[in-house]
């Protein structure tokens, strides 16, 4: 199963991004699906995830006024919408899938994981 996040750019605070997780041959298909974000030194942070087919989402506390996740079911992709973006949600951002349509908060949960799609905001 190969995932590829996309859609990461160097942004200035304020902005808007919305980043991609796609995967050849439609892996994300039936699967829950996690954004996590990664930054030199710390560890691997939950950003969101949503189940399939789509009807239950989940946020970090903190993110959860900013950042919307979605899926479109017949393209195959899942999406993230980062609003009011801050220079510390820069990171690099991946996505995930796990082998269960219910969602996951943790790493573990999760069974395949893409590379990153790097995000930069400056203030």
């Amino acid at each position: 199963v190969q995932l590829q996040a996309s859609g990461g750019e160097l942004v200035q605070a304020g902005d808007s991004l919305r980043l991609s997780c796609t995967s050849p041959g439609g892996a994300v298909s039936h699967r829950a699906v996690g954004w996590f974000r990664q930054t030199p030194g710390k560890e691997r942070e939950f950003v969101s995830a949503i189940s399939w087919p789509g009807r239950n989402t989940q946020y970090a506390g903190s993110l959860k006024n900013r950042f919307t996740i979605s899926r479109d079911n017949v393209k195959n992709i899942v999406y993230l919408q980062m609003n009011s973006l801050k220079p510390e949600d820069t990171a690099v951002y991946l996505c995930a899938a796990r082998g269960y349509s219910n969602v996951g908060r943790l790493a573990g949960d999760f069974d395949y994981w893409g590379q990153g799609t790097q995000v930069t905001v400056s203030s």
